[in-house]
């Protein structure tokens, strides 16, 4: 696939009446096309990772919330950059996961070309389903460059999109408090 990535990316170079015989251009498309395939698109052609549950044998009933996390992701509009946090909260049931899948789970299904609604949908849903909960609130703020780069050229702007499950859409409190959690911190 990369030789392929790399013949296809020459061409698009040359379309473009760049200089392919200049040295700081010449390895540009085989740059190019490793970075798709192994970095930014890395997990296109995989499967969703697979996640060990724990029985919440302890009783834990509080909200989880796990802040912050990368958002690496290529807007598949314009195939820009867009990146910045992901914030996951959870009231366990029956099951509890270790905390380092939340990111696992957000970087698998960001590494691609995607939109920032889908994104959110993708992760809710999958941690819906592990989870056997929908006590589940799935927040992503993103800086997008097709809108920083582009004609609009609005280098402030961030686009916030956010999912929540039963309890995070019917109980002020529980609602407030994950809020109330990004904002202190």
């Amino acid at each position: 696939m990369i030789e392929k990535l790399e013949k296809a990316f020459h061409k698009f170079m040359e379309e473009m009446k760049l200089d392919m015989t200049d040295a700081s251009l010449k390895d540009t498309p085989k740059r190019v096309a490793k970075m798709f395939a192994n970095e930014t698109c890395k997990w296109l052609y995989e499967e969703a990772p697979k996640i060990t549950t724990f029985p919440n044998d302890n009783g834990y009933s509080w909200m989880v919330i796990v802040r912050d996390i990368e958002v690496k992701s290529l807007c598949e509009h314009h195939f820009q950059p867009f990146i910045w946090t992901c914030d996951i909260a959870y009231i366990p049931k029956n099951k509890v996961v270790w905390l380092s899948k939340f990111a696992r789970v957000v970087d698998y299904f960001s590494r691609r070309p995607q939109v920032q609604e889908r994104l959110t949908q993708q992760i809710f849903d999958f941690w819906k389903k592990e989870l056997e909960t929908d006590n589940i609130i799935v927040r992503i703020n993103c800086e997008h460059f097709c809108m920083k780069l582009r004609w609009v050229e609005e280098p402030c702007s961030n686009t916030i999109t956010c999912i929540a499950g039963w309890v995070f859409l019917n109980d002020n409190k529980a609602r407030e408090e994950f809020f109330n959690h990004l904002k202190i911190w």
